[in-house]
């Protein structure tokens, strides 16, 4: 008569199962379980389990269920601003690099899913800005889920200008030449572009699309300008950007969660320097430049649009005036408002934009 083995105890289970999980995706089970564990028993991350957890989500060594699981606990707790930080660590490891020595850059951090309502501006402030020698660091990519709207490269695109399907070089060439970069997350950081069936799949945006607001390729001396909706999203950017090491952060409500200064309204924006904020109110009726904002259409109405714009004409001429004064001014270029507004306009008038525009696109 045979013995019966004993069954397996529950330690001994759990050890089997983490075993063939392998130890990445263990790990990552003890983390989905930090944010994932309900309102009262969930500790979150501190900055270096949130730096683990988005490397093993780049580098692809999680499953698909892992990842959603992962990627929606997350949105629902809201992320703290030490695990952005974390999780910026891993976006500076794994992410393109692009560099302007002795020259102070300005790195706009925008939604990567696109615009929906109101016709955008940042490409066109990119180029006039860009014309007068400050060096503008975008990125994007395609159109995102959940919202897909019109991206920064399919505006370009329509201006003639193609980013995507460009080595690093050549973007880095581009930056140096002309001032202008924009980092297209399918060709520049494809780890990143990985993620995009889950984040489609759980029909949320999660707390990646507030890291990518916060996030720049561009290393060195610059003004991160990032947008915000919400107060409490701003107050989470700022600090989850000092203790990243960002010393000099403009936060703009814009539209659409965007860095476009509304014409409609005060532009509310703050800017950080050394840890402190100052809070800004600018008001384009002070300065003639109140209107209504200029409604989303489609490629190819915009396309009109902006062409006509780089050249101080159309719809679009006076909201980017006001972007283009705006800008100049909070990035120090000029002394006061009022002056860069007067820049501004003499820069329009003379075309500026549209000769870099004319250039980049027969690249």
């Amino acid at each position: 008569m045979s013995v019966s083995q004993p069954l397996p105890t529950i330690a001994l289970r759990r050890d089997q199962q983490l075993q063939a999980l392998g130890p990445e995706r263990a790990r990552f089970r003890e983390l989905i379980g930090k944010v994932g564990s309900g309102e009262h028993t969930s500790t979150g991350l501190n900055r270096e389990e949130a730096r683990t957890a988005m490397d093993l989500m780049l580098q692809g060594q999680v499953s698909e269920a892992q990842l959603g699981a992962f990627l929606i606990a997350h949105r629902i707790r809201r992320p703290l601003p030490i695990e952005l930080a974390g999780m910026l660590d891993s976006y500076r490891q794994h992410g393109p690099v692009l560099r302007t020595p002795g020259r102070r850059a300005l790195s706009f951090g925008v939604p990567y899913d696109g615009r929906s309502r109101t016709a955008p501006l940042l490409p066109l402030l990119a180029l006039v800005l860009a014309s007068t020698g400050v060096p503008v660091v975008l990125h994007g990519g395609a159109p995102m889920p959940v919202k897909y709207g019109v991206t920064l490269a399919e505006l370009f695109g329509a201006l003639g200008i193609e980013w995507s399907g460009l080595a690093l070089t050549d973007l880095q060439e581009r930056l140096d030449h002309h001032n202008l970069a924009l980092s297209h997350q399918p060709d520049h950081f494809p780890a990143a572009d990985r993620l995009l069936p889950a984040r489609d799949e759980i029909g949320k945006r999660p707390p990646v699309a507030s890291l990518e607001l916060l996030w720049t390729p561009h290393r060195g001396d610059h003004l991160l300008v990032s947008g915000f909706v919400h107060p409490p999203t701003e107050k989470r950017a700022w600090e989850a950007l000092s203790a990243a090491g960002e010393s000099e952060v403009l936060t703009v409500k814009g539209l659409e969660g965007s860095t476009d200064l509304p014409s409609s309204r005060a532009g509310i924006c703050a800017r950080l320097r050394q840890g402190e904020a100052e809070r800004l109110l600018l008001h384009p009726r002070d300065h003639g430049l109140h209107g209504e904002e200029t409604a989303w259409d489609n490629l190819e109405v915009w396309q009109g649009q902006a062409i006509a714009a780089l050249a101080g004409e159309g719809p679009l001429a006076k909201p980017l005036h006001w972007n283009l004064g705006a800008y100049l001014w909070l990035a120090d270029q000029i002394d006061t408002l009022a002056a860069a507004l007067d820049q501004a306009r003499g820069l329009l008038a003379a075309r500026s934009g549209e000769r870099l525009r004319q250039t980049l696109a027969n690249r």
